[in-house]
């Protein structure tokens, strides 16, 4: 078991970016397509953290021409480059799956100050 910690513990980021549930954030991905390379943006509401270590996810939600998409990241995959918090919410909830089935404001998350 010590040589599987060591593997997955190389693999680790340095320094994980800092973000909580609620956050609104700009995760700059890395896409390849054939040959070549490219960074896009996903910008949404964090509804959700799992697990830790190698295998953590976040799960980012955002409204794109009236419906919901949600895209689920690996925390130290080496293809999401940087996760930019744009701004701080405040939760009271560990998950907010609640926000699938609002519409409108009340989908919203208040900020924190």
């Amino acid at each position: 078991m010590d040589l599987m910690k060591t593997l997955t513990n190389e693999q680790l980021k340095e320094n994980p970016p800092e973000f909580k549930i609620g956050d609104t954030v700009r995760v700059h991905n890395r896409i390849k397509e054939g040959e070549r390379q490219r960074i896009q943006m996903f910008e949404g509401t964090v509804i959700a953290k799992k697990n830790g270590g190698i295998s953590e996810t976040f799960t980012v939600r955002r409204i794109s021409y009236g419906v919901g998409v949600e895209k689920t990241f690996p925390l130290h995959s080496p293809n999401v480059e940087q996760v930019d918090v744009v701004r701080r919410g405040r939760v009271r909830r560990a998950k907010l799956y609640h926000l699938r089935d609002r519409v409108g404001k009340s989908a919203k998350v208040k900020e924190s100050i």
